[in-house]
C-alpha cells in the first residue's frame, strides 16, 4: 500500500470542520496552551507535532471538552463545543472517532465485540456492548468494519491474545463502527514497532480517505507526520511554531523545532 495518500483535492472548498481560536489551559503553574489558533477543513489530514509537554494530547482533548479549557472558542462540526450542554457533547462525540496509543480494548472480549462498543452512542447500551443482544444489522456491520481493517477472519478471538497491531487495527475498526464524521487519533501507532507501526498507519490513512473523513492526529514519527497528513501543525510551549503543507517539509525542518 502506497504510505504517502494524495491530499484531497478541494478540501478547503469543503466548508470548516474545526476552528479553533484563542485556546488557553493551564495546569497548576504551567502554561500548557497559550493563544493556540488554527482551522480544519473538511476532509484534511493534520498531523499536530511537538516535544513531550508541547501540549498536543492536551489540545486534542480540548477540542472534545474532555479536558476543559480556560479560555478560547472551539467549533467543530459546526457546534461551539464550550457552549453545549452535558447531552449536545455527548451527541458531538458520538459524531468523532478516537483512536488512542492505548488500545483500551475488552480483554475479555472478543474482537467483534469491541468493534461493536462503537455502536453505543447510536444503540441501546446492552445491544451494543453485548454480542448476544445485539440485532443483526450492528453485528454485520461490525464484521464489516473488521474486513475493512483485514481482521474479519480472527473476529472471534479474545482482544488479550492479539497482537500490538491487531488490537490497534480492532481499535479503529471500533472507531469506524462510530460512522464518525470526523477522526482525532493521539499517537496511534507509538505502541507499536516500526514495521506494524508504517502498515497500521497506511491502512487507517487509506480508510480515511476512502470514506472521505477529515482527521486531526498528533504525531512524535516525523516522517509519519510528513507522509500520512496533508499538513502539520508544530506546537512548542503551548504555541503554535509552524503551519504549513506537509509536502513543502522535510524532516530535518522539523527535527530543528525541538531544539
Amino acid at each position: 500500500m502506497d504510505a504517502t495518500p494524495a491530499p484531497r483535492a478541494g478540501t478547503a472548498a469543503a466548508g470548516t470542520d474545526l476552528a479553533v481560536a484563542g485556546v488557553a489551559k493551564r495546569f497548576a503553574t504551567t502554561q500548557v496552551l497559550e493563544g493556540v489558533d488554527f482551522t480544519v477543513p473538511a476532509g484534511q489530514a493534520v498531523a499536530l507535532i511537538g516535544a513531550n509537554g508541547a501540549g498536543k494530547s492536551t489540545l486534542l482533548r480540548c477540542c472534545l471538552r474532555l479536558i476543559e479549557p480556560d479560555a478560547g472558542t472551539i467549533r467543530l462540526l459546526g457546534r461551539d463545543v464550550r457552549a453545549l450542554d452535558a447531552a449536545g457533547l455527548r451527541a458531538l462525540r458520538a459524531e468523532i472517532g478516537f483512536v488512542f496509543q492505548k488500545h483500551n480494548l475488552v480483554g475479555r472480549l472478543s474482537a467483534l465485540t469491541n468493534v461493536l462498543h462503537g455502536a453505543i452512542g447510536r444503540a441501546p447500551f446492552a445491544r451494543a456492548w453485548f454480542q448476544s443482544l445485539a440485532p443483526q444489522d450492528l453485528r454485520a456491520e461490525a464484521m464489516q468494519c473488521l474486513e475493512r481493517v483485514g481482521l474479519a477472519d480472527i473476529a472471534a478471538r479474545r482482544a488479550d491474545r492479539l497482537s500490538g497491531g491487531q488490537s490497534q487495527r480492532v481499535a479503529i475498526a471500533r472507531a469506524l463502527m462510530q460512522r464518525p464524521r470526523l477522526m482525532f487519533a493521539d499517537e496511534p501507532v507509538a505502541s507499536l514497532d516500526p514495521a506494524a507501526g508504517e502498515e497500521v498507519m497506511a491502512l487507517f490513512l487509506d480508510l480515511i480517505r476512502r470514506q472521505g473523513l477529515t482527521l486531526l492526529f498528533t504525531s512524535h514519527d516525523l516522517a509519519h507526520a510528513i507522509a500520512f497528513a496533508d499538513r502539520v501543525i508544530a506546537l512548542r510551549a503551548g504555541r503554535i511554531v509552524l503551519d504549513a503543507p506537509a509536502a513543502t517539509l522535510e524532516v530535518a525542518q522539523l527535527r530543528a523545532l525541538y531544539d
